[in-house]
Parts: C-alpha cells; structure tokens; sequence
C-alpha cells in the first residue's frame, strides 16, 4: 500500500515530524498521516473499497500506529474511510443511492453561496475569487486534473467565505471534497481535456459577484451545477466503472 510516502524506513524522512528538544512535535505525525492519505483517497491513488491496514501503514510511513490511528479517527469523521463490522478499515466506497441527494445539497450551496458572494464580497474577497479562477484556467490548459479539482474547490469555497455566512461554507467544503471522486472519475473519462466551458462558465460567476449582481450569480450558479450534475450522471451509466467500489445502501 503505497501512498506516496516515499517508502519505508529512513528513506521516508519527510514523513517524519520535526523534533523539538530532541522530542517529536505531538500530533505532526498524525497531521502527515491524515494529509497524505486524504490526498490519496481524494485523488483515487486509494480506490474505493482499498483496505487500509494500521500495521502496514505504520510501517509505510515509519511512524508508530498512534498517529495512523488518530488519522483515521479524522478521516471517519469527514466520511472517507469505514470501519467493518469486523473491524476492518476500507476507503469508503462511493455511495452510488445517494447519489441524488448529494447532487442536489451540492446544487443548493453553489447557488447560495455565489448569491451571498455578489451581495456581501470584498474588494480582498473579489481579489482572491479572481486569482483562483485564473489558476483554474491554468491547470485547465495545462490538463493537470489533480490542480484543476483542487483549483475548483478553492474557487467555490472562496466564494463561499465571500457569502460571510459561515454554516454554509462548513456545509459546502465538505460536499465539495466529497465530489472531488467524483470529478476524478469524469476527468478521467475524456482525457483530462476539460472543456472550456467550465472556465467559461467560473469567469461569468466572477463578473457578476463583482457587479452585485444576486439574481445573475445564482442563475449562473444553478446552470453550472446543473451541467456537472448531468454529465457526472452520464458518465456513471456508463460501463466505466469496473474497479470502483460503489455500495447501493
């Protein structure tokens, strides 16, 4: 089970929380073990369904199984890893009966969020938006699907904390981390070639939070959701998804 640490041993150094005073700083290693393995599962580097074993990982990362046990607890609580009733701890499958209700959670805080935006955003808040949506453009260009889902989900949430309204910004980042797989998934299915639409589509939202425009930016908003939601829907009709552990309860 390989998730980027490097390997095992001295050889993965990096893994290794600083010391101070001779004495590991408390809770680093847990923070690296978490980041790493969130990364992975979010990524898919870790399908769903993987099994993730604390020995192992222990072993991977060089570290004793305390801070692997304690990012799990942090990974249970954000819904990427299940733990069996035999104990046993997997990569949460993708819960394809769910599915619609998530869609439509997911559809509601981009239109809240991107309304609440035009109305209270900053002259910083505004600055901020700008830039992300330009480092999205970027990854887009560049086919780098990892940037483009992690550029994307920086985008909505700045938007999110333009909204000032703190409850929806919780609610958001942790659907929009949620559909992170399933974006890799449809990333994967053309390529990585990302239309430009979605670019396209993150310019218009910018234009009108910056004109204040509410009724503009939540139908803009609406409309992008909507197209995601179709085509994600389409892709998962597909006979694509060998492989990719899905749960119907």
């Amino acid at each position: 089970m390989d998730v980027g640490t490097g390997g095992k041993g001295r050889g993965a150094n990096e893994a290794e929380p600083p010391e101070e005073g001779g004495r590991r700083v408390r809770g680093l290693g847990a923070q690296t073990v978490y980041e790493r393995l969130r990364r992975s599962i979010l990524d898919l580097s870790l399908a769903p369904g993987s099994p993730l074993d604390e020995v192992s990982l222990a072993a991977e990362f060089d570290m004793s199984r305390t801070p692997v046990r304690e990012a799990m607890v942090r990974l249970a609580a954000e819904g990427l890893v299940t733990t069996l009733p035999n104990r046993n701890t997997i990569v949460s499958p993708i819960d394809f009966m769910r599915l619609p209700v998530y869609f439509e959670a997911l559809t509601l805080m981009y239109r809240v969020t991107t309304r609440a935006a035009a109305v209270h955003r900053s002259a910083a808040d505004l600055k901020k938006i700008r830039a992300l949506a330009a480092a999205y453009a970027d990854a887009v260009e560049r086919r780098d699907a990892l940037t483009m889902i992690e550029q994307n989900r920086e985008f909505h949430v700045a938007i999110a904390e333009a909204g000032g309204n703190p409850y929806f910004l919780t609610l958001f980042t942790r659907l929009l981390d949620e559909g992170r797989r399933l974006l890799r998934l449809y990333y994967s299915s053309f390529d990585d070639r990302l239309p430009r639409q979605y670019v396209d589509e993150h310019e218009a939202m910018v234009v009108a939070i910056e004109a204040h425009d509410a009724e503009r930016a939540d139908g803009l908003a609406a409309a992008h959701a909507a197209q995601i939601v179709r085509q994600i829907q389409s892709y998962m009709t597909r006979d694509t998804m060998a492989g990719i552990a899905l749960t119907d309860r």
